[in-house]
């Protein structure tokens, strides 16, 4: 009987279910498994699928800094499984619960944190017996994926490990496997039939202008000032399935129509972006992956507050992309790219450090050779980790010195010297000269030190001393009394 895997995404954008459909198409290697690929959002409650896909659009278009303030909002970990917020997910994916307990499958990869907090829940309260694969899809780790119960977190990259990490999560169940993209990226690729297909020069830069995201005004805006570019270019439009909008670019490029080609929807997004030379629109998780498994750096623009503006910060961090603020000034920055030496290529190298086209691959075979039972954090734990979330983690406490201890630093950079009595620091006041009566420092060099042991100190105090002097000839002593 062949093993049931359940891949559960969220049509929340596109970028999650590209990942669940890599992870799909990757299983196609392993007869052996039975694989069902779902929409969690189609088994939920219709209101439910409104507020998640028609408000979350509306705001991302009318209101965009709401969208960046809901995701600093829902960035402490657990909110989403805990209070009202948890009680309304569950009552509203009770088709989803069904789904997965009739199914009851052996493998659950969750590309969405929804569905992996609804089969986390089913792990704690043991209705299923699943092994759960949490497979993020942004560089950057949000609280809200942060589940009760999992066997294994995969992130795209170290320092979204480093943070689970400092949560307590187990550095063995967290994999840097990148985010999942189509394994035709990692096909062989023929770029002249490309370049012969689309009527394209060799001797020219290709640039990719991926509109369809970008909305009419910001994508007309973007044709033109490529339109004006100083760099003979040409450039390919992909405005999706907006229709309109290709008839828009069309008509402005109309003029230059031999250094354009508008498309609709396409299949071949893979292969174009390996053919082009840089990429210009929005950084989402997965068109950011895509473009650095094909090797294409990036131009971000307008990214959305939230994700795709730390999607950027990762992206201009790894030198992976530019980032244009001010689009009437995009058509120079390219130009600056395109021409001045080595830039271009030090872009392309930039790719290679984000560069993970077998995420999908890594994430299955880890998944196999995982024996672990699911993890579960508890109540103390679950504390800890929104404290630390919160920045208001304890230090490890370090003992304090003791109430009757003079602690000794220099004056002049604030290095510790050491501790001494206060009897000690009576015989120190008794022999050397304080300058006013307020003066807290005493100075201290081979001649004082010298004086010093003419009055006899004890042993202790004179092994204080010295060492002060073993790496100086002199130091001004500040003193802080008890």
């Amino acid at each position: 009987m062949p093993t049931r895997v359940l891949i559960l995404s969220a049509s929340v954008g596109s970028g999650h279910k590209a990942a669940a459909a890599a992870i799909e198409q990757a299983f196609r290697r392993y007869p052996e498994f039975e694989v069902i690929n779902q929409d969690a959002l189609l088994h939920t409650s219709r209101i439910y699928q409104v507020a998640a896909t028609d408000a979350y659009f509306a705001l991302v278009k009318e209101n965009p800094w709401s969208v960046g303030w809901l995701y600093d909002y829902n960035d402490e970990p657990f909110k989403n499984e805990r209070g009202l917020s948890h009680v309304l997910n569950m009552l509203n994916g009770q088709p989803l619960v069904k789904l997965i307990e009739d199914y009851h499958p052996e493998i659950i990869i969750c590309t969405h944190f929804m569905p992996a907090g609804i089969a986390a829940q089913l792990l704690l309260e043991e209705r299923i017996n699943s092994r759960l694969g949490i497979v993020t899809t942004d560089y950057d780790f949000q609280g809200m994926w942060l589940s009760r119960s999992f066997n294994h977190y995969f992130v795209a990259l170290d320092e979204a490990r480093a943070l689970l990490a400092s949560f307590g999560v187990e550095h063995e169940r967290i994999t840097v496997s990148g985010i999942p993209v189509t394994p035709l990226l990692s096909e062989p690729f023929d770029c002249e039939g490309v370049y012969k297909r689309y009527n394209l020069q060799v001797d020219r830069p290709t640039l990719l202008v991926s509109a369809g995201a970008l909305g009419g005004g910001p994508a007309l805006e973007i044709v033109e000032q490529i339109m004006g570019m100083k760099t003979p270019v040409q450039t390919i439009v992909v405005c999706g399935r907006n229709q309109p909008l290709r008839q828009a670019v069309t008509t402005l490029t109309a003029a230059k129509a031999e250094h354009f080609r508008v498309l609709g929807f396409t299949n071949e997004m893979p292969d174009l972006m390996r053919a082009a030379t840089l990429f210009v629109g929005k950084p989402g998780g997965l068109s950011t992956a895509e473009c650095m498994a094909a090797g294409l750096p990036m131009v971000v623009i307008d990214p959305i507050p939230g994700q795709e503006e730390r999607n950027s910060d990762h992206l201009l961090e790894n030198g992976a992309a530019i980032r244009c603020r001010d689009l009437p000034v995009l058509g120079f920055k390219i130009d600056q790219v395109l021409q001045e030496p080595g830039r271009l290529e030090g872009l392309r190298a930039g790719t290679q450090r984000l560069a993970r086209p077998d995420a999908a691959r890594v994430v299955i075979e880890t998944l196999l050779n995982d024996t672990t039972s699911p993890y579960v954090f508890d109540r103390e734990q679950r504390r800890r980790i929104i404290a630390v979330s919160r920045g208001k983690t304890e230090p490890e406490l370090v003992a304090p010195p003791p109430p009757d201890t003079v602690i000794l630093y220099d004056d002049e950079t604030g290095v510790l010297l050491g501790t001494i009595t206060p009897t000690q620091m009576k015989f120190l006041d008794t022999y050397l000269v304080e300058e006013h009566a307020d003066d807290e420092t005493y100075y201290l060099d081979e001649p004082t030190l010298d004086y010093l042991i003419e009055q006899h100190p004890d042993p202790e105090l004179l092994t204080v001393l010295r060492s002060i002097l073993r790496t100086r000839t002199h130091v001004e002593i500040r003193f802080v009394l008890p």
